[in-house]
């Protein structure tokens, strides 16, 4: 779905009152109950218990309103809820002053906050709260949040310092975390960080890609009453969210007549002494995604360890320099383009090894491989400082999938370059190189060569562990051997959003610093699973 301007939000509000006769009233209504219902069911996944103690606090604004909304919804299901209003009562005008009679009507407690005395007497018991839910600023603010509600935030992110701590248990953005710009700028004040941001009808851009994106957290989309082509039709920027809608039109479900060669063979170049590991779990990772065949080249001397590590790929054993990698005579002995005969997809990098032996092999191999190649870890690290040598290849396909690291090596750059400039300089490398760009981190961005932004909104922290872009090397080959290239942009973005769905399965019972890359391997076919009920239930195919 396209990534919306506040400018877009607020006219995509306009054109629904206008053509489907919507009230802006009953739009606050669908907002509100969307993110209790959206919260409620989340939580109980994170707490079984019933959260005792609910403090909403509230802008005079819109976004008060639906804070408001959520209130009322949660009064029958929580023991307590409380609303802090950061206004006089009178302050509130429209539908949100409605929404405040409609609490008053149902016996909700409303506690101003106007003065510095009043936040200090109330701040105590806030604290105290298993969930904070935030309504204070919506998606319209311009400037800094100023004030008490500055005030409110800085002391909240200290509380939990910045969404670590248990206390309070949940933090919950009503459309947006208070304080963020929705078109992408950093802002000049506090931002709250928050566990859950609900937001509605289409992700806002600097919920994706703007520095303060991580306050977001988890963001889920609901749809509150807009048609669904309006976003679409309003959205001018070339950002999207890479929802599971993106990836309808993809043949998901096998075919009852199939057979392995319809999902093509999926070759892996990977593995070298003391990394076998990765090799491994990339095998595994293609095979779990779906791959008809998998082989996995590695090096001579690990060649037992790997093929031990699963037994339902193949090994290939290439020629070792002395210290256990792959050497350049696998390329000259001409072993290395007869394993390649009859592979759909080359994957070639994880645990591979540095040595200059090794890199050399791996920038002959990509430029002389022509089916389409997925380039990864010490494969994007032989290109170091020579990044424009990737454009010189016969095969028509490349994806690369670089940290910020990899991707600064490969520009001659910094790390915090790329991180402050992710989608200019990730565009620009895709354009250049006529590639496909997976630049990882929170909110991977997918680049195509046309220019066209797909940013990922699945995964969690538990993705911060080696293995997992070994993981994602072999699921992006798998899917590509599957489904082709016709749209390999949404091919790779699905194995980005799969890869997060998988990690967020494995973590529902866990805590996510026990998560394990072969776990979330593991996951994969239960990611896809949960994509196409998810689909179907949308009604899919329409």
């Amino acid at each position: 779905m396209k990534a919306l301007t506040a400018a877009e939000m607020r006219e995509v509000d306009r054109l629904t009152a206008e053509r489907c006769g919507i009230s802006g009233e009953e739009l606050m209504e669908a907002a509100g109950r969307s993110v209790a219902e959206e919260f409620l069911a989340r939580y109980a996944q994170w707490n079984p218990a019933t959260p005792q103690q609910v403090c909403v606090l509230c802008g005079k604004g819109n976004n008060g309103g639906d804070g408001l909304v959520v209130a009322r919804y949660l009064k029958d299901e929580v023991e307590q809820v409380t609303v802090y209003l950061f206004a006089r009562a009178d302050a509130l005008h429209g539908d949100a002053a409605k929404n405040l009679q409609k609490w008053r009507d149902v016996g909700g407690e409303v506690i101003e906050i106007v003065t510095a005395a009043d936040w200090a007497e109330q701040w105590p018991k806030i604290a105290e709260a298993d969930v904070i839910c935030d309504a204070l600023l919506g998606t319209g603010i311009r400037g800094a949040a100023t004030g008490l509600i500055a005030q409110a935030i800085e002391s909240i992110n200290k509380l939990s310092r910045n969404a670590t701590l248990p206390r309070p248990g949940w933090l919950v953005a009503v459309d947006t975390p208070s304080g963020i710009l929705s078109d992408g700028e950093k802002a000049e004040g506090p931002v709250l960080r928050v566990h859950l941001t609900v937001t509605f009808t289409a992700p806002k851009i600097g919920q994706l890609i703007s520095p303060d994106a991580a306050c977001c957290g988890k963001i889920v989309v609901r749809e509150i009453g807009s048609p669904a082509g309006l976003a679409e039709q309003l959205g001018k920027a070339s950002l999207r969210c890479a929802g599971p809608e993106e990836f309808a039109d993809l043949p998901l479900i096998r075919a009852v007549d199939a057979f392995k060669n319809s999902y093509g063979h999926v070759l892996l170049v990977a593995g070298s002494t003391g990394k076998s590991g990765a090799a491994v779990l990339a095998g595994q990772s293609a095979l779990r995604a779906g791959a008809g065949l998998v082989t996995i080249a590695t090096a001579e001397p690990v060649q037992a360890i790997v093929a031990s590590g699963q037994a339902e790929y193949m090994t290939e054993a290439l020629a070792a320099t002395k210290e256990g990698t792959i050497s350049r005579a696998a390329i000259r002995s001409g072993r290395f383009a007869e394993i390649l005969k009859g592979k759909t997809v080359l994957a070639i990098g994880p645990g591979i090894g540095a040595q200059s032996e090794t890199q050399e092999f791996i920038r002959e191999a990509v430029a002389t491989a022509e089916i389409p190649v997925v380039l990864d870890a010490d494969g994007l690290n032989a290109f170091a400082n020579h990044g424009d040598a990737l454009a010189k290849r016969k095969s028509a396909q490349l994806v690369i999938t670089p940290h910020p690291g990899e991707m600064a090596r490969l520009l001659g750059s910094s790390s915090k370059e790329v991180e402050k400039h992710r989608v200019k300089l990730a565009t620009d490398a895709a354009r250049r190189w006529n590639a496909h760009v997976v630049l990882k981190g929170f909110r991977t961005i997918v680049v195509s060569p046309a220019g066209e932004v797909l940013a990922n909104i699945t995964g969690n922290a538990g993705l911060a562990k080696a293995g997992s872009g070994d993981v994602l090397t072999g699921l992006l080959a798998a899917l590509i051997a599957q489904f082709g290239c016709a749209q390999l942009h949404k091919v790779v973005a699905l194995g980005v959003y799969l890869h997060g769905l998988a990690a967020e399965l494995v973590a529902q019972p866990s805590d996510l610093s026990g998560l394990l890359a072969g776990e979330i391997a593991d996951a994969l076919p239960f990611a896809r699973r949960k994509l196409l009920l998810h689909l179907q239930s949308n009604g899919w195919p329409q």
